[in-house]
C-alpha cells in the first residue's frame, strides 16, 4: 500500500500513521491515536521520574558523646531531605550488653533529640543492640 492510501485510510478511521520500522523495505507503519500515545509516554516518564525511597542506615555507639550524636542527627536530617527512610542502630559490644537498660535509655534520648520524625515500627531489641526505622513527618 502506498503512503497516500495509508494516510487516507488512517484519517477515515480517526487515527494517525506512526512509523515503526523505517529501515526496512518497505517501511512499516501502524495506525495510532497519537494523542493517546503521547499521554501514555508522559505518564511513563512521570512514573519513572518519581524517587525511589532508599533505606539509609546510621549507627550510634553506646559511648558516643553529645557532639557525635549531633553529627548523626545532621546526617539523618540530610537523608530526610533527600526523601529516604533511615534505620537507626545502636550496637552493643562486650560488657555493654550487660547494661541494656542504660543503652535503651541512651537510644531513646537520641530519638528525642531528633525532631519531625515518625517510627515505622517499634524499637526492635536485638541480641547485640537496638534498631528502629524512622521517616520524616510531613
Amino acid at each position: 500500500m502506498n503512503t497516500q492510501e495509508a494516510m487516507h485510510l488512517a484519517s477515515e478511521r480517526g487515527f494517525d500513521l506512526m512509523e515503526v520500522a523505517a529501515k526496512t523495505e518497505p517501511p512499516v507503519v501502524r495506525f495510532v491515536n497519537y494523542g493517546k500515545y503521547l499521554y501514555q509516554q508522559a505518564k511513563l516518564a512521570r512514573k519513572s521520574a518519581q524517587k525511589k525511597s532508599e533505606v539509609k542506615s546510621v549507627r550510634i555507639s553506646f559511648k558516643a558523646s553529645k557532639h557525635d550524636l549531633e553529627v548523626k542527627i545532621n546526617q539523618i536530617n540530610k537523608f530526610f531531605e533527600e526523601g529516604h527512610k533511615v534505620t537507626v542502630e545502636m550496637l552493643l559490644r562486650g560488657r555493654e550488653k550487660a547494661v541494656k537498660r542504660f543503652a535503651r535509655e541512651k537510644f531513646n534520648e537520641f530519638l528525642t533529640m531528633l525532631k519531625n520524625y515518625k517510627t515505622e515500627e517499634e524499637i526492635k531489641v536485638l541480641p547485640n543492640g537496638f534498631n528502629v526505622v524512622i521517616t520524616k513527618t510531613k
